[in-house]
């Protein structure tokens, strides 16, 4: 929860969930295992081997080599299966997302007819982790082998010495009978260790995963002295780069980005898949630095401000829709944890979601399901605008977040922003240009650039791209049907 997002790119979302159940249950077993077996198989291994040494220093010797061999054949065995635990956890990584994937999207698989496909690439994936599974489980398997070698090989070496030292008159009948009792007593510490260490093998692979994660550091932190209020709604971007550290071919998303947004503004920002759009908004919030140039809001770098005020006032309406399970008011109410109900609704109002709510029987209280599936995608949009208004922010990004609602109230919701919040700095990402055309100024971007930032009908006279895509959607009809609405 504490890592920006240019940590959490690093691991898959599967990679996190394997991380935090499987690893961390080998954890929990060995640390168990250890409290039980591992502290009193130790001492009764050490004074029995004590015991043997007051008896017979010379035959003691016998054990004390039974034990380096022993410990040598031991850490062979770790060194090698440690290695492929670590590859069979990362095989975990691939089941967990086949099984995520299919959950989330079994609607997807079954209208294609994929289910054949879905469980062949699932079985492969089981049984890439069974054969790794088996492959390090072969090598343990020497372990029981190795101990009951070393164990009974002591036996044998203390009844052949034992019976010479008793004949030459070095040791006595009940001396050696006590050796061999004692010798029984390391053979159950022995045993005992044996299945810690086994454990043990397990967990370290695990314990280095989780610590991957427990000793990333945050590329993102607070100044020395942040700054904890933001003066207005002004956004400042002066000669930006940018490129993903983690996950990324390295190269730049955006190129000399240089753009000047006045506090209030209504600025639309449209370019097709993957020119930058996203990336440009995220570095507003500070969700990621930039690479180079500087990002101001209100006047100040970015980075000068308390993250939490920041964010707090730049409010993200995500391209990806999240709703969490509860009331549609405890989802509301993410956006201001103490709102109270009235609030609620005029936020519900202005991002016209209040006529779906009304119709529900419980109202603001209808239960949302895990995720939103009971409600359309229309309707998750809207009431995630509304959940972003409720923080009253000073700039507003809109991450093509209406691009699941019909026109009309497209241009209901871009009214009721021109009306209840002209003081808001509002970005409105879109791909339909009747929701962008009556913004104050229009970005055009186009492989990472700027490529035009002016008014409607300017862009029309001068930028080709936008007069193409403007053309493209008119002649397809249905984007253009409704009236205008004055920012």
């Amino acid at each position: 929860m504490q890592q920006p997002f240019s940590n959490i790119d690093k691991f898959s979302t599967a990679g996190l969930v394997t991380r935090m159940t499987t690893d961390v249950t080998n954890l929990q077993n060995a640390y168990q295992m250890c409290l039980r077996i591992a502290v009193r198989a130790p001492l009764m291994f050490l004074c029995s081997m004590a015991m043997c040494l007051i008896i017979s220093a010379r035959l003691s010797m016998i054990f004390l080599v039974a034990i380096v061999f022993l410990g040598a054949a031991l850490f062979l065995i770790m060194s090698t299966t440690t290695k492929i635990f670590n590859q069979v956890f990362r095989k975990y990584d691939d089941l967990n997302a086949s099984v995520q994937e299919n959950v989330s999207a079994i609607r997807v698989v079954k209208a294609f007819v994929r289910e054949k496909y879905e469980n062949e690439k699932f079985t492969k994936a089981a049984e890439n982790l069974y054969s790794l599974f088996v492959k390090a489980e072969s090598r343990l398997a020497f372990n029981n082998p190795l101990m009951m070698l070393v164990i009974y090989g002591c036996i044998i070496a203390l009844s052949w010495f034992g019976a010479r030292y008793i004949v030459a008159g070095d040791l006595t009948t009940g001396q050696l009978t006590s050796m061999f009792s004692y010798v029984m007593s390391m053979m159950m510490s022995l045993m005992m260790l044996s299945m810690v260490f086994v454990m043990l093998t397990m967990s370290v692979a695990s314990g280095r995963r989780i610590a991957e994660v427990l000793n990333e550091k945050a590329d993102l932190s607070n100044p020395e002295n942040p700054i904890s209020e933001i003066p207005d709604g002004s956004i400042d971007f002066d000669h930006v780069s940018f490129s993903y550290k983690h996950g990324g071919s390295g190269e730049e998303t955006l190129h000399d980005i240089d753009l000047h947004i006045h506090a209030g503004e209504t600025i639309g920002i449209i370019g097709g898949t993957g020119c930058g759009k996203s990336s440009l908004v995220n570095l507003i919030s500070r969700l990621y630095d930039v690479t180079e140039g500087t990002v101001r809001v209100g006047g100040k770098d970015v980075r000068s401000y308390d993250m939490e005020t920041l964010r707090n006032q730049v409010a993200v309406v995500l391209q990806k829709n999240v709703l969490f399970s509860g009331t549609i008011l405890d989802n509301l109410r993410w956006g201001k944890e103490n709102a109270t109900e009235e609030e609620c609704m005029e936020v519900c109002r202005q991002a016209c979601a209040d006529e779906f709510i009304e119709r529900f029987p419980q109202k603001y209280d209808t239960w949302i399901e895990q995720g939103g599936s009971n409600v359309s995608g229309g309707q998750k949009q809207r009431l995630c605008i509304a959940r972003a208004l409720l923080k009253k922010p000073k700039i507003l990004i809109l991450d093509d977040s209406t691009s699941a609602v019909d026109t009309a109230t497209d241009a209901k919701i871009r009214n009721a922003f021109a009306q209840k919040i002209p003081g808001t700095t509002k970005l409105i990402i879109a791909q339909r240009i009747s929701s962008v055309q009556d913004a104050d100024r229009i970005l055009v971007l186009e492989d990472g650039y700027i490529d035009g930032f002016d008014t409607h009908e300017n862009l029309l006279k001068t930028n080709d791209i936008y007069r193409e895509i403007y053309e493209t959607q008119s002649k397809g009809g249905g984007d253009f049907d409704q009236p205008a609405v004055q920012a």
